[in-house]
């Protein structure tokens, strides 16, 4: 008997679980209303549908129902990804986990039934920092399709500021990661000077991002 777990919404995240799963002794069935990230995940999974997850009676069609776990990474639509899990709920299947986007989202998505919340960027951000590579000047990476994380050596505009009042000067990012005289600080100082030559990582939105650029 082999197990079934469904995964729908196949963004960055979904994508990387489905993918993952589909190399260990397990049935996956992966769903997204993206015919191109579809078509991408069969190359891996047989059982790939185009549907939307919202529509109880084209998951049940597709073998969504009474299944023990189903993960719900859809992206930015707080409103599909909740409407996702009423509609797995009413399809009998027992463990759902759910992709939240904050706590608002999350502490919904749990009052519905989801047996367990991920916040991904959180995660993301982690693993990520500790991979950022040192011999670029500006690099970017996304974390999700909104959020992104950019490290860049210190320009003017930084040196000889503390850590607080470059977030204060930012509100819409956070610096996540420092690094100075070839050591990254995982932790951060608020009262840290920033120096010459200091690699500096912030996460934000895409669009503060954009903005942020014209300032560095």
């Amino acid at each position: 008997y082999m197990k079934t777990i469904a995964v729908i919404g196949l963004g960055r995240f979904g994508f990387y679980i489905a993918k993952s799963l589909s190399r260990l002794d397990i049935n996956v069935i992966a769903v997204d209303n993206d015919e191109k990230r579809v078509q991408e995940i069969s190359e891996y999974i047989d059982d790939a549908y185009i549907v939307d997850s919202i529509n109880k009676q084209a998951l049940e069609e597709i073998g969504v129902y009474n299944l023990d776990t189903v993960i719900v990474s859809i992206g930015e639509n707080i409103e599909a990804s909740i409407l996702t899990v009423m509609a797995l709920k009413d399809l009998n299947n027992k463990t759902i986990i759910a992709k939240a986007i904050n706590s608002t989202h999350g502490e919904i998505l749990t009052k519905i039934g989801a047996f367990k919340v991920i916040y991904p960027e959180k995660i993301a951000g982690r693993m990520l920092v500790k991979k950022l590579i040192d011999n670029m000047t500006v690099e970017e990476i996304d974390v999700s399709n909104t959020i992104k994380m950019v490290k860049f050596v210190a320009t003017d505009n930084f040196i000889y500021k503390k850590i607080s009042e470059i977030e204060s000067e930012f509100k819409n990012l956070k610096i996540i990661s420092y690094k100075t005289s070839g050591i990254w600080s995982m932790q951060i100082d608020p009262f840290y000077q920033v120096k010459k030559d200091d690699l500096l990582v912030f996460l934000g939105e895409s669009k503060y991002i954009k903005e942020f650029y014209k300032q560095i």
